[in-house]
């Protein structure tokens, strides 16, 4: 009974893919066109020059570790139904209506699920911030400045906000 319980806790976007998988037709092209217009816009923003050609230059590799990023985040959305208490306790009762119940269906039902949602949104902007400027922009022709700025916009304008979604909507 109690591994039932776990199948259905587990998060929209992983579970999504999974379930139905030809999403990943909608999921790839949608990220990637997303990330390109976020490394676009902000150069175009920054007045930088040959803007085409160093999003060129760069677009693939943020793809990817964007999407390396959000499966970071997705791991920290799971962890809230993998970490068990027994049900029958207080402590259990507590952690699965306030965190994963709360994480897994309804982030906005519980302050503690909508904080552990936040804190995974924020992890996943960190390594988003962090891989696009220690890894992707590396080599990118552009100041050290600019190259924050550009890492701290992807990290603001392409974190996994969808992990707010109810997936009670869903179900």
């Amino acid at each position: 009974m109690k591994k039932q319980t776990k199948l259905y806790n587990l998060i929209f976007p992983v579970w999504l893919l999974w379930l139905i998988p030809i999403t990943w037709l909608v999921i790839l092209p949608a990220n990637f066109i997303i990330d390109l217009t976020v490394i676009l816009l902000t150069l175009r923003h920054l007045k930088v020059d040959e803007i085409k050609k160093k999003a060129k230059s760069v677009i693939l590799k943020t793809w990817i570790f964007g999407f390396v990023a959000d499966f970071i985040g997705t791991v920290g959305m799971f962890l809230a139904s993998v970490i068990d208490f027994d049900f029958n306790t207080p402590i259990g009762k507590w952690w699965y209506q306030n965190i994963s119940n709360a994480v897994s269906y309804n982030p906005f039902s519980s302050v503690w699920g909508f904080l552990w949602v936040t804190v995974c949104v924020i992890i996943t902007a960190l390594f988003i911030y962090l891989f696009n400027y220690k890894i992707c922009f590396k080599k990118l022709d552009l100041s050290p400045p600019q190259k924050k700025a550009l890492a701290l916009s992807m990290a603001v304008f392409t974190a996994p906000y969808v992990f707010y979604l109810p997936t009670a909507w869903f179900f």
